[in-house]
């Protein structure tokens, strides 16, 4: 695994499914208890998508003052005519189920409406709000922007609609300004609904410590530019590693009130520089990142508790090999695993499948002599420790495992699934969904091993990747390492840059194991790049995925994840 990672229950709410409603009053004054709405305007969103809006005036009972005529432009006789707020309230409502309440100084506007139902006899849904004012300054440092008024942040963002203080107009000016708001604390790590409430609310009570604005000048010669950053501590230690698009931006973002986690707050307290490395494009950083986590270990970074640190399975070195938990990848190992709870889970269900002994004593080669055990007796060991199985016989078993790790077959993962089923059949459902979930984590980790063991085993391959703007990224991978990163802009012609690339590329001599050395974290980073994305390949000798693999076991795998997800979903809302 790249970075440890929460779960999607740990996470919340993910923003892409969020719908928001984007809603704007025009009123007679600032009072919610005195004054009357003289227009709604509601815009409905999800995605980036707009899914719909409302808009209309409404006859607030009373004459509308001047000074809010020469603002707004809305007259006592354009209203008058207009539907009274309690026939449009309930369609304002409807509108809003269901969804995060969003407006440019919030307070104000959910105030009006929630006086309103009460005067009204309606419920008001409380819905979650969200202030795009207070998230303006969680996201953006008072050097880039003074002021965050509705149209300053309009301005600054370059939006298609300018507010110009009618309802309608307003509301869609402040779904492009929360679009852009969005984008900006996706930098921060922000990828809930209430990562984002949490945000807006700390931003609402807090500023940038003074040591904080003390630091700032460390951003400004930082480049904007994709790369790596580092933060150095009084005695030049790393403290912190991370990667950008745009380093200047995020870099600038940890001496904001947007930064509210205690412990980089404390890392930015001690910095004394940051230093950066420019790369040619994302892959290029994610690398370098994890090679500098690897090497400085720096410990205001999670990752760095155990980086690298992985498990594998691997058969031992004897006359009857067994299978053992190991931390050094050996050649034909099952792996990477990230922890040994799981590379034990695996060890399990594997036996289950290729019986090979399972007892930890030392068997020799010729007259053994020890005592068959359960295991034997239920027929699950050939109890090789017993003289009862010869070496002879004993061969075929490792040469299945190694054939399955390696992907030349598959049977073991046939007659798992048949034995899951036939327990669900007979209704033995909690053992049924043990031995499933174990048996998902295998043909996970098979799958793992053999895609990832494929690529390292490759000599070359040159990747590009379409750079959205009509370029190219390349990479050059050798040996299931990253040894060349350059672009090919658009206009460019892209091969003299690949040649040029593969000319002067850092040579690569393959290690040991079943990565041939490279470190798990960087080949798989480098497999899905070159897999997803729209990547081409360029140069390649032979690169081929075994046709016995666990991946034609994916599907019944993710299948599987899903049933394991409805069921716990089904069993919480039992317990509520």
């Amino acid at each position: 695994m790249i970075a440890p990672q929460l779960s999607f229950d740990e996470l919340g709410t993910p923003l892409p499914e969020v719908t928001f409603v984007v809603v704007d009053l025009e009123t007679t004054g600032g009072s919610h208890e005195r004054d009357g709405i003289t227009e709604v305007g509601a815009v409905k969103v999800r995605g980036g998508e707009r899914l719909g809006e409302l808009g209309t005036l409404v006859d607030p009972g009373r004459g509308v003052p001047p000074n809010v005529v020469a603002l707004t432009g809305i007259t006592t006789a354009m209203v008058s005519r207009a539907p009274r707020l309690e026939s449009v309230l309930p369609s304002v409502l409807e509108f809003l189920s269901g969804a995060v309440f969003v407006a440019h100084n919030a307070p104000f506007d959910a105030g009006f409406l929630r006086s309103a139902c009460e005067r009204h006899g309606m419920v008001w849904p409380r819905p979650p709000v969200l202030c795009t004012a207070r998230l303006a300054r969680a996201a953006l440092t008072r050097d880039e922007l003074r002021s965050v008024s509705l149209g300053s942040l309009s301005r600054y963002f370059g939006t298609r609609t300018q507010p110009n203080h009618r309802a309608l107009s307003d509301a869609r000016a402040t779904v492009e300004v929360l679009h852009h708001l969005l984008e900006r604390i996706g930098n921060l790590g922000v990828q809930s609904l209430e990562e984002l409430l949490a945000l807006t609310r700390e931003a609402s009570a807090h500023r940038p410590t003074q040591r904080q604005r003390r630091q700032r000048h460390l951003a400004e010669s930082v480049p904007s530019a994709p790369g790596v950053y580092l933060f150095r501590g009084p005695r030049e230690e790393v403290l912190y590693v991370g990667t950008s698009g745009d380093l200047r931006r995020r870099v600038r973002n940890y001496f904001t009130a947007g930064e509210k986690r205690r412990r980089i707050r404390d890392m930015v307290a001690l910095a004394e520089r940051v230093d950066t490395v420019v790369c040619a494009h994302a892959l290029e950083a994610g690398v370098r990142e994890l090679r500098l986590l690897a090497a400085h270990k720096p410990k205001y970074n999670r990752r760095s508790r155990n980086p690298g640190r992985v498990w594998w399975v691997a058969a031992t070195e004897e006359a009857f090999p067994r299978l053992s938990v190991v931390a050094a990848p050996k050649e034909g190992a099952l792996g990477p695993f990230p922890s040994q709870k799981a590379a034990t889970a695996a060890v399990d269900t594997l036996l289950d499948a290729v019986p090979l002994r399972r007892c930890t004593q030392r068997i020799p080669a010729r007259s053994p002599s020890g005592t068959p055990c359960m295991v034997s007796e239920l027929g699950r060991c050939g109890a090789p420790c017993a003289g009862f199985q010869s070496r002879e016989e004993y061969a075929p078993l490792v040469g299945r495992w190694r054939d399955l790790v390696a992907g030349r077959r598959d049977h073991e993962l046939s007659s798992l699934v048949s034995a899951v089923d036939e327990l669900a059949a007979r209704e033995r459902f909690e053992e049924a969904a043990g031995d499933r979930d174990r048996l998902v984590g295998l043909i996970g980790a098979l799958e793992r091993r053999q895609t990832l063991a494929e690529l390292a085993a490759q000599p070359e391959v040159v990747g590009a990747r379409p750079d959205g703007r009509g370029g190219w990224e390349l990479a050059v991978i050798r040996y299931g390492r990253l040894a060349a990163a350059d672009v090919a802009r658009r206009g460019v012609r892209p091969m003299p840059v690949v040649e040029a690339m593969r000319a002067s590329a850092q040579t690569v001599l393959p290690g040991d194991g079943p990565l041939a050395g490279a470190p798990p974290e960087e080949v798989r980073l480098l497999y899905r790049w070159l897999t997803t994305g729209g990547t081409r390949l360029v140069y390649c000798d032979s690169w081929a995925e075994p046709a016995f693999g666990a991946a034609r076991w994916a599907g019944w795998a993710a299948r599987a994840r899903e049933g394991t997800a409805a069921g716990r979903a089904a069993l919480e809302a039992l317990v509520r």
